[in-house]
């Protein structure tokens, strides 16, 4: 198992020298990943789906850079570390031009690429690519199997409900990709682990999580499972704190339950970015 960070692509820290620099102090810190996530906008109204509850998105979510042209502009400056998106929303997206992207960005990364995909969850994204909600589950499972087309053998060629891809030569394919699924809910959850996806998700209780990683493994889920902590890593201990976040001898301790349920990554996405600070920390913890 190894340790990983969010990139700051949006707030006061988002700009490239930022990024690079964050990028290339983790890489010299010995973490194992990098990541960018996917924000399109930052709606008026934004809320959630499934819930009633209405959710808002911090002002900084207005500006936020897309992690794939982040993460081929960070290739070129880091030589090791992989780099992970957590998560690109592909039904935004057609899967010919996903798949096209995700391949590029493999290849100029030499193979760094561990690619979170999500379903998307805010109605107005939808809305604003022109793309019905409904669209999810199983849409989502065929836009996956037609980007897998796509990086197969030429001619290439798809034909499905939602999608159709003409035979045709594709390129470039991949070397190294590593497809991970966004999940939390049961349902995605084994989706994800039916596709043969590894599953990066978010921890907020270590029961929640423990049942998730059991459905995805009763499905069948056997590739790489990433937990994302929605949290940071301070200078001292906390007595009541979420999982994975307090000092670094708390955390180190915490990730013991984490390898007992088979992670392969643990990643934190800092609230208020603490690039320095953070890298730091988490570099402490690898020592232990």
């Amino acid at each position: 198992m190894d340790l990983g960070i969010a990139l700051p692509v949006t707030g006061p820290q988002a700009n490239p020298e930022e990024l690079v620099r964050v990028a290339q102090t983790a890489e010299r810190a010995g973490l194992g990943a990098v990541w960018a996530y996917e924000r399109l906008l930052r709606p008026a109204e934004p809320w959630m789906l499934g819930l009633e509850q209405v959710i808002p998105l911090p002002e900084e979510s207005s500006s936020v850079y897309d992690p794939l042209e982040t993460l081929a502009y960070l290739a070129a400056r880091t030589s090791t570390i992989r780099l992970g998106t957590n998560v690109v929303d592909a039904l935004f997206h057609p899967p010919v031009v996903l798949a096209k992207r995700l391949a590029t960005l493999d290849r100029l990364s030499g193979g760094r690429l561990w690619a979170g995909l999500g379903q998307g969850w805010m109605k107005q994204e939808f809305e604003g690519v022109g793309v019905p909600v409904k669209r999810r589950g199983a849409g989502f499972a065929e836009h996956v199997e037609a980007m897998r087309a796509c990086w197969g053998p030429d001619p290439v060629s798809f034909s499905g409900r939602f999608y159709t891809i003409p035979e045709s030569g594709i390129g470039p394919k991949p070397v190294g990709l590593t497809l991970l699924g966004g999940a939390a809910a049961p349902v995605a959850v084994e989706r994800v682990a039916a596709l043969g996806m590894g599953l990066v998700t978010v921890v907020f209780d270590w029961d929640l999580l423990g049942q998730g990683v059991e459905a995805y493994r009763k499905a069948g889920g056997q590739g790489p499972l990433v937990i994302q902590v929605n949290g940071t890593i301070g200078d001292r201990p906390l007595d009541e704190r979420a999982p994975l976040t307090g000092s670094a001898e708390q955390v180190a301790e915490d990730l013991a339950r984490a390898r007992a349920l088979g992670a392969d990554h643990v990643l934190w996405q800092p609230i208020g970015f603490d690039a320095d600070g953070l890298v730091e920390r988490i570099a402490k913890i690898i020592t232990y």
